[in-house]
């Protein structure tokens, strides 16, 4: 990676801008989980839950990039080849794309749950399981989208771990 090449810098940028901006859905359930816990123990949820999942997406990230290289032809059906690369860059598309129609769908429609439940309190490991699979399935969408914009591992990586730590940030008192 040549830290003086532009391109580097403007995907670092964007990947890491557009990961904040796929983060938020992350911070908002974030709240609420830690919400449910004695106000000692919201901050240290938050930071264990975070970096646990901050874990799992840079292996989520390897092993995409791994598959990502396969590009050698599962079969051939006249001129066109399918590779594992296809399939994936295919299956993550449709991912957004029903990821994006369901975020479209909550904005117009709204939650209309209405349980109006009071608030529960839960464990600290309940919370910290909870913030980690949260954060684990909204990754998915930015995930996706890194690899398929970026070959670079470092530049995701660094992308990802930037945007977790503004999460942080912007999460807690």
């Amino acid at each position: 990676m040549d830290l003086t090449d532009p391109q580097i810098w403007a995907s670092l940028l964007t990947l890491t801008a557009l990961e904040i901006v796929l983060g938020i859905d992350n911070i908002i359930f974030l709240s609420i989980v830690v919400a449910r816990l004695p106000p000692e123990q919201q901050a240290k949820a938050r930071m264990i839950g975070l970096m646990g999942a901050l874990g799992f997406r840079i292996a989520l990230l390897a092993s995409l990039v791994w598959i990502i290289g396969l590009t050698k032809p599962i079969f051939t059906i006249m001129d066109f080849a399918l590779s594992w690369r296809d399939v994936i860059l295919g299956v993550g598309g449709l991912f957004l794309l029903y990821k994006g129609t369901l975020e479209i769908h909550e904005t117009v429609e709204g939650d209309h749950d209405g349980d109006g439940a009071g608030k529960k309190t839960m464990s600290f490991a309940a919370a910290i399981f909870q913030i980690m699979m949260l954060d684990i399935i909204f990754s998915l969408d930015s995930v996706i989208t890194a690899v398929g914009m970026v070959q670079n591992l470092p530049v995701m990586v660094t992308a990802v771990v930037i945007s977790v730590i503004i999460m942080m940030v912007a999460s807690g008192p």
